[in-house]
């Protein structure tokens, strides 16, 4: 079955998503610099590959984050409480009775702020490679202003000299190039640039929540990281499992940050069986 590309009104904004499968509503939430566009087939970034394997058991809601993709940006802040926000607004314009949420990354944040924000509005989450960010003395936050900011103390977005530390690797530099096409294409020559400041703005705030806030996410919550990955470290991923209250760990061998077939596979054994 083809993903089909709607529109729903939530929170002031409307937010494009894809559906696909039938069953049990999941919410797909896709991490930084990509979005559902296609285009993201075959890139271990995104989940476009794999909504075949999540659409065989659920029915997925795989939504464009504000800003990216096809949802356009209203104004105002761009922190992650927001996009937790638009997540609560769509489920409720959807109707959607406690879904599932599973996010990759800048997702997996999102989709454990949505579990704290609103216990009880789902019924399970996984968390994959986003657990960084509640550890407010990490290295996650320093990284991303060196890479979206070109320097260690920057205070606004500097694309030219992010594209020109992807320019660095191959594969790194391919990635560039596809967010550039994919986000000019959806909302205009350029909205590369002005996407790239809105997520700067993001990633360089702590969230403002502890693993210690974990303590109050009443959902099954899993927690899914590589053991290679260079943002959400096996050490981090055990601080948040173990703050969990009905919590699991899964850490994917020799995977960076990135989005496998054993990470997917794992995802979805905790989700058919959470509730």
């Amino acid at each position: 079955m083809q993903a089909q590309t709607k529109t729903v009104r939530a929170n002031n904004t409307d937010i494009h998503y894809l559906e696909q499968g039938t069953g049990a509503p999941l919410v797909l939430l896709h991490g930084g610099l990509v979005s559902t566009n296609p285009i993201w087939t075959g890139h271990p970034f995104a989940y476009a590959s794999h909504l075949d394997a999540f659409s065989e058991h659920f029915r997925v809601i795989a939504p464009d984050t504000r800003g990216c993709g096809r949802t356009r940006h209203t104004g105002g802040p761009m922190t992650f409480d927001v996009l937790a926000e638009d997540v609560l607004a769509l489920i409720e314009a959807l109707g959607l009775d406690r879904p599932r949420l599973c996010g990759f990354s800048e997702g997996g944040t999102v989709a454990t702020i949505v579990g704290l924000r609103k216990p009880g509005a789902t019924c399970a989450i996984v968390n994959d490679a986003g657990h960084d960010l509640f550890d407010p003395g990490g290295r996650s936050l320093a990284m991303l202003r060196q890479m979206f900011g070109g320097r260690p103390d920057a205070t606004s977005a500097n694309p030219d000299a992010m594209r020109d530390m992807f320019a660095r690797d191959e594969q790194m530099s391919a990635s560039f190039r596809l967010m550039q096409a994919d986000q000019d294409g959806a909302q205009g020559e350029g909205h590369w640039k002005q996407y790239l400041q809105l997520a700067f703005e993001r990633f360089i705030q702590w969230p403002g929540y502890t693993f210690e806030h974990l303590k109050s996410v009443t959902a099954p919550t899993l927690i899914l990281c590589g053991d290679r990955d260079q943002f959400c470290s096996v050490e981090d991923g055990a601080l948040a499992f173990r703050a969990l209250a009905r919590g699991e760990l899964a850490i994917a061998p020799n995977t960076g940050h990135l989005i496998t077939p054993t990470k997917v596979r794992l995802a979805l054994e905790f989700l058919r069986r959470a509730h």
